[in-house]
């Protein structure tokens, strides 16, 4: 049987949905690209809400095989600690709070492998102990929004740590990802290695937990290079680590 993987997702309001009403309402949202890197690895794609209720993300780790921590808006600066800034995106509150839990879950009660990417890593980062740059070019970093370039179009290179899970999956010590982010893990959480960083201004674009458990962060979007067989590998790692006969 092919393993469950969950995803979880973003939720945005509408105010004029469709043709069948002009009422404002939420939907939870998600790239096809994430659900289609999952479907090629071998995989079955399974989208997480943010429920109400954020302890019903217990009930459904139980039916999964392995999770991925999506890309979205920004994280609550109260997460790691600190007031908010200017320059600071919209915060959902309900889904850091439901992705706190899944998070937390994933790492202390189960075994299963995990993949945070973009805001994923930062949460999971913040969830952890760790710290977050709520913005990079306000403290001297390169830009890393690079929205003039197409998701599948690789825009900056990415140093990994020779020997690193990351290196060893991607088959290589330098590669070129594409970027859409303005903040970034400042200090990785206790336990948490820091295995890929920005060849230009060394922000941290990957890390991981040492040992044999798929744990993985990176922060660049991989779904968004499925074509890429660099890229594609991680997914299919992920979805090797949650196979059920393992």
């Amino acid at each position: 049987m092919r393993p469950l993987i969950g995803i979880s997702c973003s939720i945005k309001c509408i105010e004029k949905s469709a043709n069948f009403t002009h009422l404002p309402q939420q939907f939870h949202f998600l790239g096809e690209a994430y659900t289609n890197a999952v479907e090629r690895a071998g995989g079955i794609p399974v989208i997480l809400p943010s429920f109400e209720d954020p302890e019903l993300m217990r009930e459904a780790v139980k039916r999964l095989d392995g999770v991925i921590l999506s890309g979205g808006a920004d994280i609550d600066p109260a997460m790691f600690g600190e007031r908010i800034i200017s320059g600071v995106g919209p915060i959902d509150v309900r889904r850091d709070k439901a992705e706190a839990v899944l998070a937390d879950y994933v790492l202390d009660e189960t075994d299963l492998p995990l993949l945070c990417i973009c805001r994923g890593m930062q949460l999971v980062n913040a969830v952890r102990g760790g710290k977050v740059i709520q913005d990079l070019k306000s403290e001297g970093f390169a830009e890393h929004r690079l929205t003039m370039f197409q998701r599948d179009i690789p825009s900056h290179d990415v140093e990994l740590a020779a020997g690193s899970r990351v290196a060893q999956i991607m088959g290589s010590t330098k590669v070129r990802t594409n970027s859409f982010h303005h903040q970034a893990v400042r200090t990785p959480a206790p336990g948490w290695t820091v295995t890929g960083r920005a060849s230009d201004d060394g922000c941290i674009e990957a890390m991981e937990l040492p040992g044999e458990r798929f744990v993985l962060a990176v922060q660049w979007h991989p779904e968004g290079m499925v074509n890429n067989d660099e890229e594609q590998a991680l997914f299919r790692a992920l979805v090797s680590a949650a196979a059920p006969e393992k």
